[in-house]
């Protein structure tokens, strides 16, 4: 090794609504996938958490964007400034020598050749010497902990917030997999309509977001109801600020179409897997990961349509980037799943 040759290994899960980045084995980035943006010089004011809570409160001379949608890239020029500026928090080397870095970065499965490139050019341009990509599924199945490389077949569901995969992994590949838009900012989408048409409430993105995790639900009848949550909107009918309390069985009907969808599209992925593999599911059950898999009761509103086992990890939102992280520290394992 040169005496001036740094470089560092970092894992990056680049989502719709998170980025989450591996460094030495730790998360050291775990940030809301947005940047704000000086309107007037173009300049980037804050990245992350600090942009997110400017989201939807601005004035004229800020912006916030997001650069990903379903999944994909966007808004190239933003993505770059946001990568840039979430390695950045990544504290590796000196100010004095700036190490180049060896990334491998997550990619939802159902991506173009074009969307592919739009991810390696903006990971050349932060400071990237080598990049590898790894599909979000795959990630996924490594994270929590499962044997990709055995000829047995493993089902995978990752909701994440643009874009659910659905994929049949068996030896180091995806046998068949469904990707659909349906993920976390469309139930957040669900939500804004809901309270819009039912209650007459305006909300904005986030409080949708802050619903969706204090009372979100795909079932009406839960175990354990969580508490009447107080929302805060506009009412369109005076115009004046009110608070209404909404339940979680009103967000489970809410939600109702859009989990249709993804159970839709569950069924699907498990007419299309070979009957082998149909056989090793059965065995196994499926495993959901992502952040939609903390929504309640969604684990046994799958089950009883596939009727087959749904497995939810400890920390399924970590899932993917834990197997990205796995994967960069041993890129000659796992050489067969990562595409250069």
């Amino acid at each position: 090794m040169g005496f001036f040759n740094f470089t560092s290994d970092i894992a990056i899960d680049l989502g719709t609504a998170n980025t989450l980045i591996i460094h030495n084995d730790k998360i050291v980035v775990d940030e809301p996938s947005i940047i704000a943006k000086d309107r007037t010089t173009n300049k980037v004011i804050a990245v992350g958490r600090q942009a997110q809570q400017m989201h939807e409160k601005t004035h004229d001379n800020i912006k916030t964007i997001r650069p990903l949608k379903d999944g994909v890239i966007a808004d190239f020029h933003a993505a770059e400034e946001m990568l840039k500026g979430l390695i950045r928090m990544v504290n590796t080397g000196t100010r004095l020598f700036q190490p180049s870095h060896r990334m491998v970065i997550c990619i939802p499965s159902g991506i173009t050749e074009v969307e592919k490139r739009a991810v390696r050019d903006s990971a050349e341009h932060s400071g990237a010497k080598e990049v590898w990509m790894i599909q979000e599924p795959m990630a996924a199945a490594i994270g929590i902990g499962i044997d990709v490389e055995q000829p047995v077949g493993s089902m995978i569901i990752d909701i994440g917030g643009g874009t659910t995969e659905i994929a049949v992994i068996a030896l180091s590949g995806i046998v068949c997999d469904q990707s659909i838009k349906t993920a976390g900012d469309v139930f957040n989408q669900d939500i804004l309509d809901y309270m819009r048409r039912q209650h007459n409430l305006l909300i904005g993105e986030r409080s949708a977001e802050r619903i969706k995790i204090e009372v979100g639900a795909a079932l009406t009848e839960l175990e354990n109801t969580p508490p009447d949550y107080e929302v805060r909107g506009r009412d369109l009918m005076t115009g004046i600020p009110k608070v209404i309390k909404v339940t979680s069985a009103e967000i489970a009907i809410a939600l109702d179409k859009s989990v249709a969808k993804i159970e839709e599209a569950v069924l699907k992925a498990l007419e299309i897997a070979p009957p082998e593999l149909s056989a090793d599911i059965y065995d196994n059950g499926i495993h959901l990961t992502g952040g939609g898999a903390l929504l309640r009761g969604l684990d046994r509103r799958l089950a009883a349509k596939t009727k087959l086992p749904v497995h939810v990890p400890e920390d399924p939102l970590r899932a993917v980037v834990r197997g990205t992280g796995a994967a960069i520290k041993n890129i000659t394992g796992f050489r067969s799943v990562l595409l250069s």
